[in-house]
């Protein structure tokens, strides 16, 4: 970090190291900064005093027992900074700029076109994003982290959609680089799987630590946590089970190019395509979940049978990774048990009883949002964390010294 400007600066440059412990979650009062940091009790309380004067952190109104005098929780402030996250779609972006709790501020829904050249597509993206960044209720915060969701294979690490992939035109686009002309900020872009997975963890499943989500809807994809963690591979194409392939004597073909897989047989594209087949009006997921909801038996079948097909590939991962709980969600997920009968069954019968002793298989939390909450939850994870705190607290002086100066 660069030489602070003022001895509130200064305070602020020393302090990282308390700021992390408190944001990540691993020491939420005194005592636990004491111990954590290793450092003196002086030393912290001066620290802790800079970041609680500057408005980082904040003492909540809950208590702990010290054995003596109850000692307040600390928590990051919320206000101290703005995250923008957005999920990118075939048709439309929702975006939203949120707190670091975090909940959301401010949101809006923009069309997009598939066809379209991801340069034009990021220009509204950014232009949407400044719209947010402009209302009062954010004014003056820091923008801590964009986080971006996209329904395609990502390469985690360079920020980059690899097709093939519902939209075509943004393969080996850089939009980091792109975006990090518009915004002082650090950026992330994720597949969306892996973000509804990581919201099912933090909101609803945070003691798990081995957890498969599988999103059923349009197409079929999962997000692995294990250890407590995102696990993505090598180049982040883990829990791409939506393209394993079964043999048959006469397997469909898949939007991908490839046969039999596992998409072309349980994914809403290709149940619409059955439907379709009988003379019914089905083009997504969204239109095989109505069939269901009117009770038409066809579709009701064939979500049943997509239910087992997703079993059939959920028990293999069973047996390797054995994990706790499997969640599954996205649109066909609103089939309930029509869908998720047929993964129980699969499993249950192919795994050997220790895999599945405790095993849990449940629907996912619908939640609209889960791929922007998962967005915020992967920016704070990083800019939190102890490597690339000073980083952000270096951003918060630069614009804190800029509102003096203004």
């Amino acid at each position: 970090m660069k030489k602070a400007d003022s001895p509130m600066d200064a305070s602020l440059s020393n302090s990282a190291d308390i700021f992390s412990l408190v944001a990540t979650g691993v020491a939420s009062s005194r005592a636990a900064l004491l111990e954590a940091s290793g450092l003196s009790r002086v030393t912290v309380t001066q620290r802790l005093n800079a970041l609680l004067t500057a408005g980082l952190l904040r003492e909540t109104e809950q208590t702990l027992p010290s054995g003596g005098r109850p000692t307040r929780v600390l928590a990051v402030r919320e206000t101290m900074g703005v995250i923008l996250v957005a999920n990118i779609g075939e048709t439309h972006i929702h975006l939203a700029s949120m707190d670091l709790q975090p909940s959301i501020i401010s949101q809006k829904t923009i069309e997009i076109s598939a066809s379209e050249a991801p340069a034009k597509t990021l220009e509204q993206l950014a232009d949407s994003f400044s719209e947010l960044l402009n209302k009062e209720d954010v004014a003056g915060r820091i923008v801590c982290g964009i986080g971006l969701s996209l329904p395609t294979p990502v390469d985690f690490k360079r920020g980059r959609v690899v097709g093939p992939s519902v939209l075509p035109r943004w393969d080996e686009f850089d939009i980091r680089g792109w975006l990090r002309n518009h915004f002082d900020a650090p950026i992330f872009v994720e597949n969306d799987v892996n973000l509804m997975a990581i919201f099912e963890h933090r909101h609803n499943y945070p003691n798990v630590d081995d957890m498969f989500f599988i999103k059923a809807g349009t197409g079929i994809g999962s997000g692995i946590i294990t250890g407590g963690r995102i696990f993505r591979g090598a180049q982040g194409a883990a829990g791409d089970i939506g393209h394993i392939q079964f043999s048959s004597e006469d397997p469909p073909l898949c939007r991908c190019g490839k046969l039999g897989c596992v998409e072309a047989r349980a994914g809403g594209w290709a149940i619409a395509r059955d439907l379709s087949k009988r003379g019914f009006h089905a083009e997504n997921a969204r239109d095989v979940i109505k069939q269901v909801e009117s009770s038409r038996p066809e579709a009701i079948m064939f979500v049943r049978r997509a239910g087992q097909t997703i079993g059939e590939v959920a028990s293999d991962v069973v047996s390797i990774l054995n994990p706790s709980l499997i969640v599954v969600g996205g649109t066909l997920a609103q089939a309930g048990e029509f869908l998720l009968s047929g993964v129980r069954e699969l499993v249950y019968q192919r795994c050997l009883p220790l895999a599945t002793r405790e095993l849990q298989i449940v629907l996912a939390d619908p939640q609209r949002e889960s791929a922007l909450f998962g967005a915020a939850h992967l920016v704070m994870d990083d800019v939190f964390s102890k490597g690339n705190i000073e980083g952000l607290l270096d951003r918060f002086i630069r614009g804190h010294s800029l509102t003096k100066v203004a």
